[in-house]
């Protein structure tokens, strides 16, 4: 079943994250998850916490894989070898009816793990294909919440919005994708002094829980 019919099965949890209990992006997320449940009582949610994964190199090999596929060529034996790994967590990917990315700002933009992950998992054929009218997102009828936290305020308007490469650029590469709704929850400022912060998480949640009851 999906979305449109008003069931979703599974929910997968990509976790870039690595600070457990003391991190205050999976606060902000544990409101959503919460009330997600609510609504969704029989949806499995499945984790993949990248800072734990050891995450498939993009080796000579299946860069090679990655161009065949580009020309619309198909994988020889060899190269679905080293395909293998990439190929499990794609499958995992698209085996969700919905998916929720919890990361943290860093240097502007995102984590390194979930760059990588992005890497491994968006890949031609699989994710996307090229026409004749350009690119195709192969991920069709999904939903995705993104819940940030970020130590300055990169909200439109802030003499830091410039700065904000994390949300452009996961709009655009799941947008190629075919994810156009994506819900954007960004807890900000947090190092900026306790009031601030204590406020920002407090309408962080208030939007996670929007942002669930919506979904």
């Amino acid at each position: 079943m999906t979305l449109q019919e008003g069931i979703v099965n599974k929910l997968l949890h990509i976790i870039a994250a690595p600070r457990g209990d003391d991190s205050r992006t999976l606060k902000v997320s544990g409101v959503f998850l919460d009330n997600f449940i609510k609504k969704y009582p029989s949806c499995l949610i499945e984790e993949v916490k990248l800072f734990e994964e050891t995450l498939p190199p993009l080796t000579l090999k299946v860069i090679s894989g990655k161009y065949v596929l580009l020309g619309g060529g198909s994988l020889d034996e060899k190269l679905k070898t080293a395909w293998k790994d990439v190929e499990r967590y794609i499958e995992q990917f698209l085996s969700a009816d919905t998916y929720l990315i919890s990361t943290p700002m860093w240097n502007f933009s995102i984590p390194y793990w979930l760059k990588q992950y992005i890497d491994v998992i968006v890949q031609p054929k699989y994710l996307f294909r090229y026409t004749a009218s350009g690119a195709e997102g192969l991920v069709k009828d999904k939903k995705m919440v993104v819940i940030t936290s970020r130590g300055g305020d990169y909200r439109p308007g802030s003499p830091s919005a410039p700065y904000d490469h994390q949300e452009p650029y996961l709009r655009a590469v799941f947008g190629l994708c075919g994810i156009r709704e994506i819900t954007f929850v960004n807890a900000q400022p947090m190092d900026m002094g306790q009031p601030l912060q204590e406020k920002a998480l407090d309408e962080a949640k208030a939007s996670a829980k929007k942002a669930a009851e919506l979904s």
